[in-house]
């Protein structure tokens, strides 16, 4: 099995750093082999080498940790603030020039969104002049449920827009459906709403009145793209549509998966990515759950089928044909 990359901000702890630094305070210190899955805490110096003994590691306390990480958070803030004013100095003396030479130009067909804040701005103002409908698919985001204002904000604008006898239409992975924050989201909204599931979904994509559409332009989704090509606003609205005729009424749901020879159709859906060759990682992150959620969704299949290794539950897996028929 190849290791999986141990990727993240700088100013954050993952769930296996955040599970070994509370090893550390409980036991005072800790080997330092046990920390080779989150060198995060090494580089963030919430672990160190005690003084008499350079193979263990002694934990900062929590004070301490939480200062270091905010201080890196506000010195990256700085920077891209400092980086914001460079390049409006850059452009500022080309603002200047501009009503002589591009002056009456259209709504471009293509722009950039330098920000989640900037995103989230022209969004609400699409939304604000829009009449008829949302489209939105939402992969799980763990930035954004960790945000009730952002939620609550969401909710209002999306109330607002059916207000005006709108209509609104959402896609997401059916992790969501186990999650209360959508619940509620879906209890509170009234008028033509509707929401629905599948196991995948595409990246985040947002179309307003069929004319405006919102897709990530990053990696990291700090970027989006706002599209107005009516070529493109076509393709997303047919991608759509397809997931859409795919997808599962979220609400009323089941009290309990059906299965299929005692294999869930979350199980199933886990199977088909093991046999291709995905880390546990990559699942979560397809599927809408965290890393811990998918390996204890991983080791159920595996007792199901039997399997003592990684390598014997793919080959079981398929052995097994679940994949042949339907999940």
């Amino acid at each position: 099995m190849t290791p999986e990359v141990h990727h993240h901000g700088a100013e954050e702890l993952c769930d296996a750093g955040l599970e070994i630094y509370a090893r550390a305070l409980r036991e005072g210190h800790l080997p330092s082999a046990d920390a080779a899955t989150a060198p995060c805490l090494i580089d963030n110096g919430i672990l160190h080498p005690a003084v008499d003994d350079l193979d263990r590691l002694e934990p900062v306390p929590p004070t301490v940790a939480l200062q270091r990480l905010l201080r890196s958070s506000e010195e990256r803030i700085a920077d891209e603030r400092r980086r914001g004013q460079h390049m409006a100095d850059l452009f500022e003396p080309l603002i200047r020039l501009g009503p002589n030479t591009v002056a009456n130009e259209d709504t471009p067909a293509l722009r950039i969104l330098s920000s989640k804040k900037r995103t989230g701005q022209a969004i609400e103002e699409a939304m604000a002049e829009g009449t008829s409908e949302l489209l939105a698919i939402q992969p799980h985001d763990s930035y954004v449920t960790r945000r009730p204002d952002i939620l609550e904000g969401a909710m209002e604008r999306d109330q607002a827009f059916l207000d005006r006898g709108a209509r609104v239409r959402a896609l997401y992975q059916h992790t969501a459906r186990h999650a209360p924050y959508q619940r509620v989201r879906y209890e509170r909204l009234t008028g033509d709403v509707e929401a629905r599931t599948l196991d995948e979904v595409t990246d985040r994509l947002i179309i307003v009145d069929r004319t405006v559409a919102f897709i990530p332009a990053s990696a990291d989704r700090n970027l989006a793209l706002e599209v107005r090509h009516p070529a493109l606003i076509a393709y997303f609205v047919n991608t759509f549509d397809r997931l859409w005729r795919l997808a599962s009424p979220m609400y009323p749901q089941a009290a309990h998966q059906p299965t299929l020879n005692g294999i869930t159709p979350r199980q199933h859906a886990i199977a088909a990515l093991l046999v291709e060759g995905h880390t546990d990682a990559d699942i979560a992150e397809r599927l809408g759950m965290n890393v811990r959620t998918a390996r204890v969704h991983i080791a159920k299949l595996a007792a199901t089928l039997g399997s003592e290794s990684r390598a014997q539950l793919g080959y079981l897996i398929g052995q097994s044909g679940i994949l042949d028929r339907e999940g």
